[in-house]
């Protein structure tokens, strides 16, 4: 039975690392590559939000479709609405995905008292199982 999973990804060495386990990991799963925008956010920081049908131009979901070709593999891309955290938690409750392979922030220190962790609150409130994957691994 195929199951799905939920990479999510920004541009950091962290996720591509997530991206990359998942692929060598779970070479017979359906890997659900998603990308959070949060419009606030986005339109501050000039980030590009997604259109009335999710579609954008993001260069995260161009590589991430490239390192899974590269690899014989393909993967599906979605964009989420709203803060990371929480558009991921959202999303797999709404599509019952199976399990969340993601990276780690690398914060550490008071960055990550302040700021908190997207990885570390993904890992607390999920309800499927959280593969959380350093960039060095």
């Amino acid at each position: 039975m195929t199951r799905q999973l939920l990479v999510p990804v920004d541009d950091s060495a962290p996720a591509r690392a997530a991206l990359e386990y998942a692929l060598e990991r779970f070479p017979d799963d359906e890997l659900v590559v998603v990308h959070a925008v949060d419009e606030l956010e986005a339109g501050y920081a000039g980030e590009p939000s997604a259109d009335a049908d999710g579609a954008t131009d993001l260069d995260v979901f161009e590589d991430a479709t490239r390192l899974a070709e590269d690899r014989g593999r393909r993967v599906e891309t979605r964009v989420l609405e709203g803060q990371a955290a929480d558009a991921i938690l959202d999303h797999v409750i709404e599509t019952g995905a199976d399990e969340i392979v993601m990276g780690s922030e690398g914060r550490s220190g008071v960055s990550r008292m302040l700021l908190g962790s997207v990885a570390e609150k993904v890992a607390r409130q999920s309800p499927v199982p959280v593969t959380i994957v350093p960039s060095g691994r």
